[in-house]
């Protein structure tokens, strides 16, 4: 009868953890009734255009499991805190230009014709439902808060991942942001979140929708995968073009190499940037992640005039050290004749005009 008893409180727990806020709402409704509408809705659970299984033919879960937790590089984590340039996140760009600020991983900040655009921000320590669970960011990073922003026009957010939607910076940032951009599904965490559906817009794959000023974003195809709590899937996952005037930004989100860099390239002509994912990539995990020479070739295929790699410098959430990405991306982008940028933290990117190229992480 006790065991019982132990058994039925745990029960409870588990109900009661796994319904808390920060793991949001799968879709339901006409959401729901949205999604199973779409092409790539099949068997239960939105598709990538390509077969991509999360691990290659002979890994399997717990041999993935035993790399996590014994196959640790000693550089995983920086010897040192990371320097930064304390950046000027409320005023509008200095020129007609856009201009980008980088805060690490994939969060960073796009001024646009006196517009603020903030993609997937992730200001807290852990990017986890947990603050004691995960890979803990970097000392040095934590240099901006989610308060330091002022009326932001935009949140972008490229899909549910813990590293791209982060409940704490949400719940904060959403109060004083006047719309909300994100893969289709999306919106039902933000509504579990307390978070108006006037102020978000959820996009499938190659929708677009327009602000006022004819600033445009473009839902494109991503290869990789989606969700919370244990059911994948349920939520679309996507990079954005981001359009205005004659400016072209491609925001890649996080994909693993396919032919759609090529599809998108060609379809949109040109990027003036690329901001591509570079890190947290593994043999095996290979189709859901890029490695860095992946990175390069996506640019490439993509057309684009000038690489941004992100996804890197502030949580360890592979095997690989640290900086091995960025050092690899940019012997790959030399070795291609890819023109690359490689911002500090916090310093602002003006396209054609401050492209840092400072090999800061080896100071």
């Amino acid at each position: 009868m006790v065991a019982l008893y132990f058994l039925l409180l745990f029960f409870v727990l588990f109900l009661v953890i796994t319904n808390l806020p920060v793991f949001g709402r799968l879709p339901r409704g006409l959401r729901l009734e949205r999604i199973h509408q779409l092409s790539n809705y099949r068997d239960g659970a939105l598709q990538n255009q390509s077969i991509t299984p999360m691990q290659p033919e002979g890994v399997s879960f717990f041999k993935v499991l035993k790399a996590f937790l014994f196959d640790k590089h000693p550089n995983k984590i920086p010897q040192k805190s990371l320097k930064h340039i304390q950046p000027d996140l409320n005023s509008k760009p200095a020129t007609a230009a856009p201009e980008i600020i980088w805060f690490g991983h994939s969060s960073y900040l796009i001024k646009m014709d006196g517009l603020r655009i903030l993609v997937d921000p992730v200001f807290s320590q852990v990017p986890s439902p947990f603050s004691f669970i995960g890979s803990k960011a970097f000392a040095g990073t934590d240099f901006v808060k989610t308060e330091d922003f002022k009326n932001l026009d935009v949140i972008l957010i490229t899909h549910d991942h813990y590293d791209h939607l982060d409940y704490q910076s949400i719940i904060t940032l959403a109060p004083h942001t006047a719309n909300i951009i994100t893969s289709i599904g999306v919106g039902s965490h933000l509504e579990r979140w307390g978070i108006s559906s006037n102020k978000i817009k959820e996009l499938c794959w190659n929708e677009t929708t327009s602000l006022l000023n004819g600033i445009t974003f473009t839902a494109v195809p991503a290869r990789h995968f989606t969700g919370r709590k244990f059911k994948r899937n349920q939520t679309l996952w996507s990079a954005f073009v981001l359009e205005y005037k004659n400016w072209k930004l491609f925001l890649g989100g996080d994909s693993g190499y396919d032919n759609h860099f090529k599809e998108i390239g060609t379809r949109f002509g040109s990027f003036d940037i690329a901001l591509l994912e570079c890190g947290q990539y593994n043999a095996y995990w290979p189709h859901i992640h890029m490695f860095p020479e992946e990175t390069v070739q996506a640019a490439i295929d993509l057309n684009a005039k000038v690489l941004m790699p992100v996804h890197w410098g502030k949580f360890s959430l592979a095997m690989h050290p640290w900086d091995d990405s960025i050092k690899r991306v940019v012997d790959a982008a030399h070795g291609k004749q890819m023109p690359i940028v490689t911002p500090q933290l916090g310093e602002t990117v003006i396209l054609n005009t401050e492209m840092p190229t400072f090999k800061w992480w080896l100071d």
